[in-house]
């Protein structure tokens, strides 16, 4: 955890937000680099979009299983497990973050909106305990993380 918490800290100061650094942490696990893809989780930042709607963390958690198990071209299949790897993720977070926090929405999460500046030090513990938690359920379902395929 210690790593990670580390980790994490590295990409926040390099001026990526939470959606990002997922997708980062997955891409390095899987020892690649992709520009456009970190790039378009910029989109979630903040709520999607700055709107203060839907953590970043549970979005861009979403997206990182897609990663893993969404359709990418056009020989390939959805893994049938994919849905539900997404429903978990999302009752995990309405259970461990939502009832911590008041909701999911970011502005819920950080106080933005109350007339106050919004406490942003609870995002990394909840991006990496987001990560954990993306890769227990790849393992339960048999996904390699460094690979992206069943073990």
């Amino acid at each position: 955890m210690d790593d990670l918490l580390f980790r994490l800290l590295q990409l926040t100061h390099q001026g990526y937000c939470c959606s990002q650094i997922l997708v980062i942490l997955a891409l390095e696990t899987q020892e690649k680099n992709n520009a456009d893809l970190v790039r378009s989780m910029a989109g979630l930042c903040n709520g999607i979009g700055s709107s203060g709607l839907t953590c970043g963390a549970l979005s861009g958690g979403a997206c990182v299983l897609a990663l893993y198990a969404g359709k990418g071209a056009d020989n390939e299949r959805q893994d049938e497990r994919f849905m539900l790897m997404t429903e978990e993720l999302t009752e995990w977070f309405k259970e461990e973050i939502g009832q911590k926090y008041g909701g999911i929405n970011c502005d819920q999460i950080t106080g933005a909106g109350t007339g106050r500046e919004p406490d942003l030090s609870r995002c990394g513990n909840i991006v990496a305990d987001t990560y954990i938690k993306i890769s227990q359920i790849l393992a339960a379902n048999d996904i390699d993380m460094s690979t992206g395929r069943n073990e």
